[in-house]
């Protein structure tokens, strides 16, 4: 219904629509710049609930709206409103659909990687569970793997049927994630993948079952290129000091930019960075696109455990260890604005970022705090050795937040 809705209302407006069908985000993202179309619109709830289905657009260079391009698109609905604008063209006018299929493409574009060695990945004999949330990776990530060398009878796949009712919460965290941890153990697998509905975010479980923190996805990948090539990283606010550890093991940099995909892009471009990423299992590659894709997060995962010639728990294990908490500081009457300013001011001598609410670093901890878009709360976001640590700066700035 949403797909009729909205290629009906395109075609309307003079403009001709290439519906992808079921198509992963990174691939209409590639789509995009396939077509050298004017946009991209992807349907999709991405992790989130059902009814939280939505319209996620891009520009003509298939990148997420910046702020500003979000505010001239909101400055045309008003015109059109207002009556200033007219929304729809007459019937002579009206745009044109066809139809096509980019998975085989964006595919081709993976393995055309200067890094990237299907026949060293088959010659490991790797066996990987595949979890696709009976969505669109479902069908795009066994796809790659064949490509990539991985024998059919070598994938194990759970939740592939893409019927959209998914098996289990779509976010892949592990607690919604049991049944395919203990997956990889139970089939002898070499790495479990999960990604979420739209296949930009990916999870990886390591041999023997055990869950890899989302946050890791980005350092393992950027591990693996910093082998290969020296240049930047940029990742968020929000995301594990992990990925400074490797970065100085390799003599690298690393820059924060505000959280959200397209922060990350924006400041990937500025620095002209190798690779970037989000802590939410996010990697982001240029030489493919300016997008969270997690089938070349696959790619680069396999093709560093084949030449690597070790098991994902022993690179996992040789990375380091950092535990987080996730709170949430409701703030009664409080103005966010005044409780951040607060913060700012009494921990001026720190290692402080005001760029995206106010980030302080700690010898041995951070600690970060965003006001929601939605809630009349304040985000706290902490990291330590310990999740005993983590908790505890988490519960002590809930309460600096809290009195004034």
């Amino acid at each position: 219904m949403c797909e009729a809705v909205v290629t009906g209302a395109l075609m309307g407006a003079g403009i001709d629509v290439v519906n992808l069908g079921l198509a992963t985000t990174p691939t209409v993202e590639m789509g995009v710049l396939f077509e050298q179309a004017d946009g991209g619109i992807i349907l999709s709830a991405s992790h989130n609930p059902p009814e939280w289905n939505a319209l996620k657009l891009l520009n003509a260079k298939g990148e997420f709206l910046s702020p500003d391009e979000g505010q001239e698109l909101l400055d045309i609905l008003d015109a059109v409103d207002s009556g200033g604008v007219e929304a729809f063209v007459t019937y002579d006018q009206l745009g044109r659909t066809s139809s096509a299929d980019y998975l085989e493409r964006h595919i081709e574009a993976i393995l055309d990687l200067d890094f990237i060695d299907a026949d060293r990945i088959a010659a490991a004999g790797f066996r990987v569970v595949v979890d696709g949330i009976n969505s669109v990776g479902g069908v795009a990530v066994p796809a790659l793997l064949k490509r990539l060398g991985v024998r059919d009878e070598n994938i194990v796949r759970l939740n592939c049927e893409p019927t959209g009712v998914f098996a289990h919460v779509a976010e892949p965290l592990p607690q919604n994630l049991t049944e395919t941890i203990a997956a990889v153990g139970d089939a002898g697998a070499d790495v479990g993948f999960v990604v979420d509905p739209d296949a930009d975010r990916l999870a990886l479980v390591q041999d023997g079952g055990t869950y890899v923190s989302e946050e890791l996805t980005q350092v393992i990948a950027a591990e693996f290129l910093w082998g290969k090539r020296s240049g930047p990283f940029v990742t968020n606010l929000s995301s594990s000091r992990a990925i400074e550890d490797v970065a100085a093991r390799f003599g690298q940099t690393v820059h924060r930019s505000a959280v959200g995909e397209i922060n990350v892009v924006k400041k990937m471009q500025a620095v002209d960075a190798i690779l970037g990423g989000e802590g939410n299992g996010g990697v982001i590659l240029p030489d493919l696109h300016y997008g969270r894709d997690a089938l070349v997060g696959i790619a680069m995962v396999l093709q560093h455990l084949a030449e690597r010639g070790e098991p994902l728990s022993s690179v996992r294990a040789a990375l380091p260890t950092y535990h987080m908490a996730k709170l949430k500081a409701p703030l009664g009457d409080r103005k966010p604005e005044v409780a951040l300013d607060e913060i700012a001011d009494k921990y001026q001598d720190e290692q402080i970022s005001t760029i995206d609410g106010v980030k302080i670093d700690f010898p041995t901890s951070w600690v970060h705090l965003r006001k929601s878009n939605t809630e009349p709360i304040v985000r706290v976001y902490t990291e330590a050795s310990t999740q005993e640590e983590a908790a505890a700066l988490g519960e002590r700035f809930m309460r600096e937040l809290t009195t004034s």
